[in-house]
């Protein structure tokens, strides 16, 4: 037995875009996922962060069979996957699940929490017909619910209870492996850190292996052991969170990183931001070279438009996808300008800090 759980190598997700009025030419793809090499370790969690429609969501549910991947090889515990059929995956199921971002949408909200939470159960034929209820009553309790949630439905429910409810549902078949796509982007803040003490006491009791995805920078730290960071498809830094906090390399790491707020406020009125141009390119016609580069404020020259830089290793474990990632830490590469974004007109008066 290996400490690598899941190993992904150059896997790509596309999706065709058709055209003709029976939509039979293929006239090219949505590159969702194009070309990304991750490992994550038995009992981590690995953080996958990335803005909305890089990809995240797509590769998470890729791992699972979800999604049938376009290229390269998804092996989970040693034996590869990315091609078997429903019939040799099924029994790989028990090991594998998934935690929805929506509480509101992934429940059925004609089913009692008690048929939602005992289908996989059934399904797997892991529980007998008298055990089946005393199990839910188990799995309701160790996810902080009553057992008389049974027989009620949904919509009785709040929804940080609803992310329990599909907390308890994954765990029902007792997997080794679980795919958490933003569980808490859509409850408050009091309750998304009700449900990431759940999910890191979970964890500790059943040896779990995670892939947290998210696009909450702090909620990420909170929980992960390492962070993989995403761009249009391509994974661009991975290292062990605090490392990246501290020392991020990538520029795209660096300016979402300046971007958060720091609840201290001499220091956040002291820092500079770093702004990004322009939107985020398509998908489906992603730029040459780095693909970063379009919107990159440390852009150099025609290396960044023409090569596709690797992800190198330049600190341990820390590796980054940038040309210039050493160049831009010593500071021998500065940021851009950039032009203010609010300018004051004849009548309004400028925007000062006030005084430290």
């Amino acid at each position: 037995m290996t400490d690598t759980l899941v190993e992904l190598d150059d896997v790509k997700v596309w999706f065709p875009i058709k055209s003709g009025l029976v939509l039979d030419r293929h006239v090219g793809d949505v590159k969702a996922v194009d070309g990304v090499s991750l490992t994550i370790r038995r009992g981590e969690t690995l953080g996958l962060v990335g803005e909305s429609g890089c990809g995240k969501s797509t590769l998470g549910r890729a791992i699972l069979r979800l999604y049938e991947p376009t290229a390269g090889r998804i092996v989970f515990d040693g034996q590869d996957i990315s091609h078997l059929d429903d019939d040799k995956l099924r029994p790989l199921r028990r090991r594998m699940q998934m935690v929805f971002q929506d509480p509101f949408a992934s429940l059925n909200p004609r089913h009692s929490v008690g048929r939602i939470v005992g289908e996989p159960l059934r399904a797997h034929g892991l529980a007998a017909r008298g055990e089946l209820s005393k199990r839910v009553r188990e799995l309701l309790e160790i996810v902080g619910l009553p057992a008389d949630a049974m027989g009620r439905y949904p919509h009785e429910f709040s929804g940080g209870q609803r992310q329990r409810i599909g907390v308890a549902r994954a765990l029902a078949v007792n997997p080794s492996f679980i795919v958490a796509d933003e569980p808490v982007s859509a409850l408050d803040v009091s309750i998304q850190a009700q449900i990431l003490n759940l999910l890191e006491s979970l964890q500790n009791d059943f040896e779990l292996t995670y892939l947290f995805i998210a696009h909450d920078l702090a909620v990420v730290r909170h929980i992960s052991d390492r962070i993989a960071v995403m761009y249009l498809g391509s994974v661009v830094e991975v290292s062990p969170s605090d490392d990246l906090y501290t020392n991020p390399l990538h520029p795209y790491t660096i300016s979402l990183l300046s971007a958060v707020p720091i609840p201290d406020p001499v220091v956040e009125r002291a820092r500079r931001p770093i702004l990004l141009s322009g939107d985020l390119p398509s998908p489906a016609n992603p730029p040459t070279g780095c693909r970063f580069h379009t919107r990159c404020p440390y852009v150099q020259a025609t290396r960044c438009r023409d090569e596709v830089p690797p992800l190198r290793a330049l600190a341990g474990e820390h590796t980054v996808a940038c040309h210039w990632a050493q160049e831009i830490k010593a500071g021998q590469i500065a940021p851009r300008e950039r032009e203010p974004i609010f300018e004051p007109g004849p009548h309004e008066p400028e925007l000062v800090p006030p005084p430290t």
